[in-house]
């Protein structure tokens, strides 16, 4: 029986395409399923010019038919079932494995040396290549809306390498021409601020209140600057202690040394070694009630909460409560000097590549025009083209035909379609998770397998919806909402961007996208541990559950602005990353952070015989300029 609430929140209403197992919990443990079932069948959706990815709505990222045969080969099931793959006789170059942003850079690096006429075959597990740079398309009317469903932007805490930026500069992206697409006051007229959403369950009272202090690291770049009244709107309306909304003020508008009589060096030593809770808790001697409201605050860049996040981490982010230390922020300057933000993210950098391995896939000659080119998928694997993208196609083994030492080819093997292939390179790139790679390449030294094995993932949930407009925002006054107990702890109305023919929504009454993030994770528990809980979450939850959960909290969140989710809500996207970020160091989880010496990254990505190793994992970094510097390093490793 439905909940009585369902017809008032819209659950009823067909907006979106639910998957034929919505309602049955896709756990970890489904390995055991038999994936052959669960393929797409014999057809190749990807010839019909219907076929169009980026416009599907329902549960995405990591999607029905995405993982099985993975998680049938990592608990030592697919064999079983699996067959004897056929080989169809196709020969390559170069195969890469991984169809995200390091595996397109390391085919355009390799075919930039080997020739234009070298043959390329890009594999990758999904139905849409990108990775996580993921592009949402909604359609309403005449209007195309773009959404970013993973990757967000060109920027890092460290400055791009030479590499990379010659590679971004390639592409003819002018990342210094960005704050001419940027219309930066667009939603900040009117008054509107960003907002903290206190719920009932926590804080006694579902209440929206000026932030007057957002915290930097997220992904609303420097647009969202609180209002002049900010702080005196949160210091008499925040529903929490008295001494709590003091505190808070104490934090992030006082200059005070916390650790007197230590240097500079001795101060991040130590900041290194405890967590940002710990010392907003023991040094700054905040109220606990400032710890329930900045519990989330670091999720959208660490994916955990405050609690399993290092001190110096916090500081090098921007985070409150350093500014008196003597400390810089180093990161965040890096970030704001090198900054680019498409509406779908860097998954215009992956159509650019695209578009410069198979320049009929993506009509157009420059990097704005890309953002409204509609990618034809019928062009990607056609057998007379020398680079050829083949989607659902999950490689399930890897292996040198002969011995590592001597063998001219590699052989790769793929499940696409319920049945099994075998392809022949040169060499092999593998640009998936290093996770997956000791399951694929069984020949690899133990010890190179361990330290794959290390680098585990950090879940993300990257949700878009589109709405018929943004009154309830204009209304309430907010261009953004943080809800530190929310179903997803950020809600944003996207940078205002216009590029090349796209127009970003610029009136109350236009429909516009809005896009809702959530890091899962339990705090309490060791980083790794946390990532864990937050994976198998992803797994269990059905998309009805999401999206009763999507449309209650901004039924809650938005209601006293007039929003109503039945009439309102247009489409949803949910793109489910329970693989998301690269794992990135942390002091406070990973000895050798501080000890020094050879890093697991390091160890890992060692090249073994015609295989290399690109992706971000190989770098320990969650930043597409990583991505883009382990493809060059992985195609200069290949050797005859």
């Amino acid at each position: 029986m439905s909940d009585p609430t369902d017809r008032e929140l819209g659950m009823y209403r067909r907006i979106t395409r639910r998957d034929f197992l919505n309602g049955v919990a896709v756990t970890a443990g489904t390995a055991m399923m038999p994936w052959h079932l669960l393929a797409a069948g014999d057809k190749n959706p990807a010839v019909s010019p219907e076929f169009y990815p980026p416009a599907l709505t329902g549960l995405r990222g990591s999607h029905l038919g995405s993982f099985e045969a993975a998680h049938a080969l990592r608990d030592g099931t697919f064999w079983d079932s699996a067959g004897k793959p056929e080989d169809i006789g196709e020969s390559y170059d170069l195969i890469v494995v991984g169809g995200g942003i390091s595996g397109f850079a390391a085919a355009h690096f390799y075919r930039k040396l080997a020739g234009p006429k070298s043959r390329i075959l890009i594999l990758d597990n999904h139905d849409d290549f990108g990775g996580h740079a993921k592009r949402n398309e909604f359609r309403v009317g005449n209007r195309t809306l773009i959404g970013y469903g993973g990757t967000y932007s060109i920027e890092s805490p460290e400055p791009y390498s030479e590499i990379s930026r010659k590679l971004i500069e390639e592409l003819g992206i002018d990342v210094s021409s960005f704050p001419k697409y940027l219309q930066r006051d667009l939603y900040s007229s009117g008054e509107r601020v960003p907002k903290i959403f206190f719920d009932k369950e926590t804080f006694s009272v579902d209440k929206l209140v000026d932030d007057p202090y957002p915290f930097p690291g997220g992904e609303t770049y420097d647009l969202n600057s609180a209002g002049p009244d900010s702080w005196s709107h949160f210091l008499a309306e925040a529903p929490i202690a008295k001494q709590a909304r003091k505190d808070v003020a104490r934090l992030c508008r006082e200059k005070g040394d916390y650790l007197p009589g230590l240097n500079s060096e001795e101060k991040k030593e130590h900041l290194a070694r405890i967590s940002y809770a710990q010392f907003l808790t023991d040094y700054v001697a905040v109220d606990k009630d400032v710890i329930r409201l900045y519990q989330a605050v670091s999720q959208p860049l660490f994916g955990v909460g405050i609690d399993a996040i290092a001190s110096l981490d916090a500081c090098e982010a921007g985070y409150p409560g350093f500014s008196g230390m003597g400390l810089e922020a180093e990161g965040l300057s890096n970030e704001r000097k090198y900054f680019f933000h498409f509406p779908d993210g860097n998954a215009s950098i992956v159509r650019l590549l695209v578009r410069s391995l198979i320049p009929s896939a993506i009509p157009g000659n420059s990097a704005t025009d890309v953002v409204t080119a509609r990618a034809d998928y019928g062009k990607l694997d056609e057998a007379s083209a020398p680079v050829r993208i083949r989607l659902n196609s999950t490689a399930v083994r890897v292996r040198h035909v002969g011995t590592a030492a001597s063998a001219k080819e590699v052989e790769v093997a793929y499940a696409r379609n319920s049945k099994l292939y075998t392809a022949r390179g040169q060499f092999a790139i593998l640009a998936c998770w290093n996770q997956m790679i000791p399951y694929l390449c069984e020949e690899l030294p133990a010890t190179q397998k361990e330290a794959l094995a290390f680098a585990t993932k950090v879940p993300l949930l990257y949700t878009n919806v589109l709405l018929r407009n943004s009154g309830a925002f204009q209304k309430l006054k907010a261009n953004s909402i943080y809800a530190p107990s929310g179903y997803h702890t950020h809600v944003d109305i996207d940078l205002p961007v216009s590029i090349g023919d796209y127009a970003c929504p610029r009136l109350p009454e236009d429909p516009v996208v809005i896009h809702m993030s959530k890091g899962p994770c339990q705090a309490g528990l060791p980083a790794r541990d946390q990532h864990l809980a937050g994976r198998v979450e992803l797994y269990e939850t059905t998309f009805e559950t999401m999206e009763r959960q999507i449309r209650e909290q901004l039924a809650r969140t938005l209601g006293p602005g007039g929003f109503d989710p039945a009439r309102d809500i247009l489409a949803i996207t949910v793109n489910r990353w329970p693989h998301g970020y690269a794992y990135e160091y942390s002091s406070l989880w990973d000895k050798f952070v501080l000890e020094g010496g050879e890093t697991p990254c390091e160890k890992a990505r060692k090249p073994f015989g015609r295989i290399a190793i690109a992706n971000s994992d190989a770098a320990a970094s969650a930043y597409t300029n990583a991505a883009i510097d382990q493809a060059w390093r992985a195609v200069g490793e290949l050797k005859s």
